[in-house]
């Protein structure tokens, strides 16, 4: 977990891409392009959240979070954090950032997917309250796996 350290969450800029991708792309298999997340910051409805530390040479991005705010519904399309620091709970905490946003815009249920074989980030939702609703077959591109669909009811406590 994050012990003694300086961390902020904060939105994305385009200054920011080239850190963002750098962990886009150790990150996933079948990363997203510089394009695809380019645009996320042109949309109205989507948002992206950067969850950075202090480190001795500056603020270093750890984790990243791009979702949408659809009517009532929060979308999570991508989160990921530097595999230097995982399990650290910069992914969670940029997660807990996005919770939180969410229901100040009144969103009342989440969405997100996950590899099946991504066994970290389903206990990362769960433990956030986010429960298996669904799967969807030969979801990802690259390889064909399996997406766990998740979701979390925004009106309980989680």
């Amino acid at each position: 977990m994050i012990q003694n350290a300086e961390v902020r969450v904060r939105k994305m800029t385009l200054d920011d891409l080239p850190a963002v991708m750098a962990i886009e792309q150790q990150a996933f298999s079948n990363p997203w392009s510089l394009e695809m997340v380019k645009k996320e910051l042109t949309q109205a409805w989507s948002t992206v959240l950067l969850c950075e530390e202090l480190t001795g040479t500056g603020w270093c991005l750890r984790a990243f979070a791009i979702f949408w705010l659809v009517a009532d519904e929060l979308h999570v399309l991508n989160v990921a954090t530097d595999t230097a620091v995982r399990r650290r709970g910069f992914g969670r905490r940029v997660m807990d950032a996005t919770l939180s946003f969410a229901r100040t815009q009144r969103c009342v249920q989440a969405f997100l997917e996950v590899r099946r074989s991504n066994v970290a980030a389903q206990g990362l939702y769960g433990s956030l309250g986010f429960r298996q609703v669904g799967l969807r077959p030969r979801y990802y591109q690259d390889d064909h796996e399996d997406a766990v669909v998740m979701a979390l009811d925004m009106k309980e406590p989680a």
